[in-house]
């Protein structure tokens, strides 16, 4: 798969709003899935009995399987972490269930991923010196024992660099998992409150030190402008749940600007969200229909609007693949900024 890629984000095995033909026709090449609430329901066993992941959706394509870590750490008040793993209680029924690095591995090789991803810890920011310093050690003891438990050979197991926005921490547990060559690593614990400099400094002393030969990815960032200063420093993979979330809340990605569909400005615009975009609902609606549909809390509206904002991510994707392989990455550059025209969009850095 070429990249820089971005996957969207299929939670419980779907894509929320979308069938597998609309994520064909949207050029999607790969779907990220969440292992902690595939554990739960409809469990990991059901899911292997009925042929896998791949077979379980209707999805042939590559499927990434986070390692479940981002929602337990995210459940502060229903967990307890240990140098073992993780116990917590499910936010469906209370029930008691424990992560150990080897657990999350097995459930991800019941599942059966392309990609799974190493138990972590991702503390929450801010945080004490001596919390990131713990996290860090975790996770990187965590990744040598999910190697050791590793038995399938087809499904990759992509390393998490932690260390929050202390550079130095960053930077040290970076090279600790280079040296246990994986066949991937992920950039974990940013987009969780900072702000996008302290992201994109973390970002500039953590790539360096992971291997330019094997994927590198940025979890759990969308933003357009982010994705697109994140390749700029040799990111290869992005997931985030975000184009889908503000799409069904009626806000639109364009080339210019964000169009906030709810807006009265656009209750007579005929145009579509954005001309020349290829997506079903650009040729088809006008801003006018989407923000009446929306209005009227129609279904329809948080999945045209989905189609519209993963297409316009998915081209984004492909025209940084193309400057990249062109050799024209500045001009690229420079022009994506220069076509944001505050006029009748919403300009705002961040969503």
């Amino acid at each position: 798969m070429d990249t820089p890629a971005f996957m969207p984000v299929g939670t419980q095995g779907t894509v929320k709003g979308l069938v597998r033909e609309d994520l064909f026709a949207l050029g999607a090449r790969i779907l990220l899935c969440n292992t902690y609430h595939l554990y739960l329901r409809p469990g990991a066993s059901v899911i292997a009995e009925l042929g896998g992941l791949h077979r379980f959706m209707n999805w042939e394509k590559p499927i990434l399987t986070d390692s479940g870590g981002f929602q337990v750490y995210s459940l502060a008040d229903l967990r307890k972490v240990s140098d073992d793993g993780v116990v917590f209680r499910s936010h469906l029924d209370g029930s008691e269930h424990v992560f150990t690095p080897e657990v999350a591995l097995a459930v991800q090789e019941k599942l059966g991923s392309d990609i799974a991803m190493v138990l972590d810890e991702c503390p929450a920011l801010p945080a004490a010196s001596e919390k990131l310093r713990t996290a860090v050690d975790r996770t990187v003891a965590w990744a040598e024992r999910s190697l050791a438990a590793k038995e399938r050979e087809d499904q990759a197991l992509f390393a998490i660099v932690q260390g929050g926005l202390d550079c130095d921490l960053r930077r040290e547990c970076a090279e600790r998992l280079a040296g246990l060559d994986f066949p991937g690593y992920a950039v974990g614990g940013l987009s969780v409150g900072e702000d996008r400099e302290e992201m994109l400094s973390a970002l500039d002393v953590t790539l360096p030190w992971l291997p330019e030969e094997k994927p590198r990815y940025l979890m759990g960032v969308g933003a357009p402008s982010d994705l697109v200063e994140a390749v700029a420093r040799g990111v290869d993979l992005f997931d985030c749940v975000m184009p889908t979330r503000v799409a069904r809340n009626g806000t639109l990605f364009t080339g210019r600007g964000r169009v906030v569909i709810k807006h009265a400005k656009y209750a007579r615009d005929p145009r579509p969200v954005e001309e020349g975009c290829d997506c079903y609902t650009c040729r088809n609606f006008s801003r006018a229909y989407l923000r009446h549909v929306h209005l009227s809390k129609e279904i329809i509206s948080s999945r045209l609007n989905t189609i519209h904002n993963l297409r316009y991510i998915i081209i984004l994707m492909q025209k940084m693949r193309e400057a990249i392989a062109g050799g024209f990455w500045d001009e690229f550059y420079g022009s994506f900024y220069s076509s944001l025209d505050a006029g009748d969009y919403d300009i705002e850095e961040e969503l």
